[in-house]
């Protein structure tokens, strides 16, 4: 990875792969450090609860690398008839999460958050996913991979063996894990870092790359 535009250096507050993969697609140097915080929430509106999350962990790492930028982040998924559902910490919350979402539309929040200094930024992000009618026997292959246990919702759009989804609406990458013209924007606006377009072929037609999302704020 190279590093671009302003002196200074970017922490990803996160220890989630795919996260760090999706930054890398930036163009960008970056450090890792897993932030540690209750995740837990009272904050009822998904979006809300998301950039909440995604602060404190960004406020959690930063000053730990002084003149860093933080960029931490949140996902959260949120079916129509259910409380949102987090990572499944066992394997009957992850199947009984994948039947629920089985067949039917839902929306995965992501929030993302940057800090440097007294200057902070956010981004909500949300987007529609339509999932395929995927059988038991599928759901079960998949909970013996051991795949479902640190993501939201316990599935990875982006897994192609199980390939969960039918349709997304929105942009592909915050279901991931982290929206790139967000942090991109971010990136710029609160640390003056300059980046490459995200090189992702989804990220071309993604509607987040003409503007911000409806809610997001810098100060």
């Amino acid at each position: 990875m190279t590093k671009r535009g302003a002196a200074g250096s970017i922490v990803l507050a996160s220890e989630s792969p795919r996260r760090r993969d999706l930054l890398a697609a930036l163009g960008v140097s970056f450090s890792t450090h897993p932030p540690q915080i209750d995740e837990s929430s009272g904050e009822p509106c998904p979006g809300r609860r998301a950039v909440e999350l995604a602060l404190a962990k960004a406020r959690a790492v930063d000053g730990l690398v002084p003149g860093a930028l933080v960029l931490g982040a949140d996902t959260i998924v949120v079916a129509p008839d259910a409380a949102p559902l987090g990572k499944p910490p066992d394997a009957e919350s992850a199947r009984a999460m994948l039947h629920a979402l089985r067949g039917r539309v839902h929306r995965v929040v992501t929030g993302v958050a940057a800090i440097r200094g007294e200057r902070s930024g956010t981004e909500c992000v949300s987007t529609r996913v339509r999932m395929r009618s995927y059988s038991r026997a599928e759901i079960e292959r998949y909970l013996a991979r051991g795949e479902p246990f640190d993501k939201a919702g316990g599935y990875a759009i982006q897994d192609r063996e199980f390939a969960p989804a039918a349709e997304t609406e929105g942009c592909l990458c915050s279901v991931i894990g982290l929206p790139l013209w967000s942090a991109r924007r971010l990136l710029a606006a609160i640390g003056g870092i300059a980046s490459e377009p995200p090189a992702l072929e989804s990220c071309f037609s993604c509607p987040l790359r003409d503007g911000p999302a409806a809610a997001a704020g810098v100060r």
